[in-house]
Formats: structure tokens, C-alpha cells, sequence
């Protein structure tokens, strides 16, 4: 500085003018610096910084080029200039301190973030990611950061400790809980939920009380989100996770196989003893052949053995269309490609109600996929609906208009045809 006001001073020009002159030239050469050094950082140190990391055979370091970390780092390269550059204008050298000072601690904060969001991406590359996700805890790595970042840049305004700053803090606890109330009870609620591992990025859940039914595609530190099967997005706070239930579907998806729980209702009017007719047409289902034959010989025995009288059919044991309908679903399921024959398979009846018997069926279909399930489903009951009247059973279902119709129309049939008699 003074050289230079030096050189003016020799070249003819008044000593208050030279002053300023000088400092006006000494600021041009120090943004010119700035500027330099900004331009030699990102065109030519991240160039070759960026190109190494593209062209080694490591893929995780992408993540910093593709959050910025270095170029947000060269940010703070001007800002030491400045810094040390102070001690020129000896008059305004506390304000130029503290201003750079400040700019150094906002960019490093702009820096430890986009650094955290990369090291959180690389996390997510890996399967882990899935069962114990870090970005809840990633996020209170921010707010710690920010908040020691945001008392450091006060102190340094007004000039006083940060640890003065931090001894206040005590006092306004009450009102940093209600602030971060939200946060902390999220911190709390990813901590339980990654240690009992109660939920994972892609788990399929149900929760009614927030309508949401689908896949989480995001856990943060105060929310999760859920895809829903209509495609909308439906946001839950973390702690409610904890604090009220839901339903995971994870242990279906590992297990293989999805339920089958649906009853078909049997008109108990249609209930009879099998009569030797039926029987014989029975025979010649593939699926009970040998259960007939089985049973037959069974029942004859016992009834040869206790001396029943079969002149009433109710004496002794015989065989209903319901018991040889419901062996036959059995029998159809345990041979059926898309049933899981390594789970439960039960083909039972429930009790009778005002709208027949319930004979539910109790399986597990062994592609958890929904699309595949629903169809495999259907296929099923198709087959029970068809199949049921050729064991001489009737399925419930309540009088339609087209039953009420045909009702009346036989009613009045015969006294159409009397009044032609008559005539």
C-alpha cells in the first residue's frame, strides 16, 4: 500500500489524492486475485481432481463430484484471500476479518452438507441401506452442524465467546425442545426403528389411520413416505411409527407365499347324502378317485362291523356331497402348480350363518406378487363356483330381480294354462 502511494506521490499526484488512489488499486489487484484464484481452482484443480475421480476404477467417489463438495470448497479459497489481506487496510481490518471469517464458515457449512448428502449416497449404494438407513442420523449431523455454525458466526459479530453464546443456551432449552420437538422425537423414533428394525426402504405397509398402503421410499429424520398403489404420496411422521400400529408386509415378501383366506357360502338346503347315482359319477374325478375308493371301503367296514341298518340311510356313517366336495377343493389345491404345498393348506368349515355354510379356504398362493396373487385367486374360485353344482350343491347368494322375475312367472304359469283349460 504505502509503495504504491509512493509511486504516486513521485509521479505528481497531491498525498490525500495518492491515498486514495492507492487503496482503490490495491482493492482492484485484490479482487483480480480473487478472481484468479477462484479460476485457476475451478478450471484447472477440480478439472484434474474431476477427471481422476471419473477415470479410476472406483464408482463411490462420483457421489462428491455429483453433490458438488469440491466445487463448493473452491468457494472458500477467495474468502482466505481476503482474510489474509486484511492487515492492508488497517481501518476497516476488524470488519474485513469478521466478513471473511463469516463467508468461510458459511461456505464450510455449504461444504459439510453437500459432503454428508454424498457419503449418505454412497451408503445407499450398498443392500444395508435398505434395513438400516443413516439419513435420519444424517440429518442431526446437520442441525448440530448449523447450530455450532450459527453460534460461532454470532459470536464473531458481536464480538464475544461462543462459549459465552453456549452457556446462554442452557436458559432457552425449554424453547429449543418446542422448536426441535418434532426433530428429536423423529431421532428417537429412527433410533427404535433401525434397532428393532421394524420398517426398511421398500417394505410394503398399511396404515389406515393415515391412508397409506404401499412401498416407504424414504426415511428421514421427521417423516417417512409411502408410495401408495395409486401412486400418490402419503407422508407419516416418523414417531408414529412407534407410537401407533401398523402392518408390514415383509414377512409375507420373505416368506414366499401369500394368503388365501376367502370362504364360499353353501346354500344348506342343497346338503344330502351322497346317493349311488352320484357316487358313480364321481368316480370318474380325477382328484377323487382314491379318496372314494378309500372312504367307501372305510365306511362299509364300520357299518359291517357295527351292524347298521341300512335301511334308513341316516344309520351309520356315509359319505355327503359337502364332505366329498370339500376333499375334492382339497385335493384341487394340493395339486395346483401356483399353491405353496409348504405352508398351511386347510380347506374348512366355519359356522353356519343366514347366508348358508362357509366353507373357507386357507392357503398360500407361492408368488407374493399382487398381480400374479389376485389372478391365481380368482382361477381358484372360478373353479369352486363351476365345479360345486356337479356335486349337487348350490351356491348362496341372496334373490336378485331376475330371481323375483322368474318366481312370478312360474307362479303365474299354471293359471295361464287352467284358464285355457277351461276355455
Amino acid at each position: 500500500m504505502d509503495f504504491i502511494k509512493q509511486l504516486l506521490i513521485d509521479e505528481g499526484v497531491s498525498s490525500p489524492i495518492a491515498v486514495y488512489l492507492a487503496n482503490a488499486i490495491v482493492l482492484m489487484l485484490l479482487i483480480g486475485l480473487c478472481f484468479l484464484a477462484n479460476f485457476v481452482t475451478k478450471k484447472i484443480v477440480l478439472k484434474i481432481l474431476a477427471s481422476f475421480i471419473m477415470k479410476n476404477r472406483f464408482t463411490w467417489d462420483n457421489a462428491f463430484l455429483e453433490r458438488k463438495v469440491l466445487h463448493r470448497l473452491s468457494h472458500i479459497v477467495p474468502a482466505i484471500i481476503v482474510y489474509y489481506s486484511a492487515p492492508i487496510f488497517p481501518i476497516y481490518r476488524t470488519l474485513i476479518e469478521n466478513g471473511a471469517a463469516i463467508s468461510i464458515i458459511l461456505i464450510s457449512m455449504t461444504v459439510i452438507d453437500a459432503f454428508l448428502n454424498a457419503c449418505n449416497d454412497i451408503y445407499n449404494t450398498y443392500e444395508v441401506s435398505k434395513v438400516k438407513p443413516i439419513r435420519g442420523y444424517i440429518q442431526v449431523v446437520k442441525i448440530f452442524v448449523f447450530i455450532i455454525g450459527a453460534i460461532i458466526i454470532v459470536s464473531s459479530l458481536i464480538g464475544k465467546s461462543p462459549l459465552l453464546l453456549l452457556s446462554g443456551l442452557g436458559a432457552l432449552s425449554a424453547v429449543l425442545m418446542l422448536i426441535f420437538k418434532d426433530s428429536i422425537l423423529g431421532l428417537v423414533a429412527g433410533v427404535q426403528l433401525s434397532a428393532n428394525d421394524m420398517v426398511r426402504v421398500g417394505d410394503w405397509i398399511e396404515m389406515p389411520k393415515y391412508s397409506a398402503d404401499g412401498d416407504v421410499i424414504d426415511i428421514s429424520l421427521n417423516t417417512v413416505k409411502v408410495l401408495n398403489f395409486d401412486k400418490t404420496i402419503t407422508t407419516i411422521p416418523s414417531y408414529a411409527l412407534i407410537s401407533d400400529s401398523f402392518r408390514n408386509w415383509r414377512g409375507m415378501q420373505q416368506a414366499g407365499g401369500r394368503r388365501i383366506k376367502r370362504s364360499v357360502f353353501i346354500d344348506i338346503g342343497s346338503i344330502r347324502f351322497c346317493t349311488a347315482e352320484l357316487l358313480e359319477q364321481l368316480r370318474k374325478v380325477h382328484y377323487l378317485t382314491e379318496y372314494l375308493a378309500a372312504k367307501e371301503q372305510e365306511i362299509s367296514e364300520y357299518n359291517a362291523r357295527n351292524r347298521i341298518d341300512k335301511t334308513m340311510e341316516v344309520n351309520g356313517r356315509q359319505l355327503t356331497n359337502i364332505g366329498v366336495f370339500r376333499s375334492y377343493v382339497e385335493n384341487y389345491l394340493k395339486q395346483h402348480p401356483r399353491i405353496h404345498q409348504g405352508m398351511t393348506l386347510i380347506v374348512r368349515q366355519l359356522a353356519p350363518t343366514e347366508t348358508g355354510l362357509p366353507l373357507e379356504i386357507y392357503a398360500f398362493v407361492n408368488d407374493t406378487n399382487w398381480g400374479v396373487y389376485e389372478s391365481v385367486q380368482s382361477d381358484i374360485f372360478d373353479h369352486i363356483f363351476a365345479a360345486a353344482p356337479s356335486f349337487g350343491l348350490r351356491i348362496f347368494q341372496s334373490p336378485t330381480g331376475h330371481d323375483l322375475n322368474e318366481g312370478l312367472r312360474n307362479e303365474s304359469a299354471p293359471t295361464e294354462r287352467t284358464i285355457k283349460n277351461i276355455d
